[in-house]
């Protein structure tokens, strides 16, 4: 072999190389610079979208006030609201409460006779714990009063009295007081199924 015939071979390859390059540049890939898009709002119609823009971004202060104030009205009347992590917790706040307010009272409870919980709204429960007592009527009245007075959201469902033939002038109360708790304490309601 030749220095010339080496040399054409070499030209041969070196060109058929740039052929390569320059169709893979061009042909395949293409030009890889962005291309330009025709606008396609014209300049009205973008000064009226920004103009609404700028409407909306103005009243997003006097949204987060008026949320401010929504939440604070909201924790202020969920003051009263049993506060527990789970339903017993909050069963047995409700059946303490009730034995401090007859303990001060003069009253005498027997503990928990039954309980039940409800669900009222899709945010709010109520849970209900019946005790019974035996005392007067003033006292049953002074109960009620002080029951009445607590900061916690507590009411009486279901009272029953019965009289008694004590020479004192003792009744027997059986009494449901119930609780306003967060609807995630109270258990799910599932649907029953039948089974065969």
């Amino acid at each position: 072999m030749t220095v010339g015939t080496l040399d054409k071979r070499l030209v041969f390859v070196l060109v058929g190389a740039l052929a390569l390059m320059a169709v893979l540049r061009f042909g395949v890939y293409g030009d890889s610079s962005p291309k330009v898009v025709a606008a396609v709002e014209s300049i009205p119609q973008a000064e009226q979208r920004l103009e609404q823009l700028r409407r909306i971004a103005a009243t997003v202060d006097g949204r987060k006030a008026v949320k401010k104030q929504v939440d604070a009205d909201l924790a202020a009347r969920e003051k009263g609201l049993i506060v527990a992590d789970t339903e017993p917790q909050a069963r047995a706040q409700i059946l303490g409460l009730v034995s401090d307010i007859a303990r001060s009272n003069g009253i005498e409870t027997r503990g928990m006779e039954e309980f039940r919980n409800r669900v009222l709204t899709p945010d709010y429960g109520e849970i209900s714990v019946t005790v019974s007592f035996t005392c007067t009527i003033e006292k049953l009245v002074n109960f009620l009063a002080a029951l009445a007075n607590q900061p916690q959201i507590l009411a009486t469902n279901e009272i029953r009295v019965t009289g008694n033939n004590d020479k004192k002038k003792n009744i027997q109360v059986r009494m449901s007081v119930s609780g306003l708790v967060a609807r995630k304490l109270l258990p799910s309601e599932k649907k029953a199924m039948a089974s065969f």
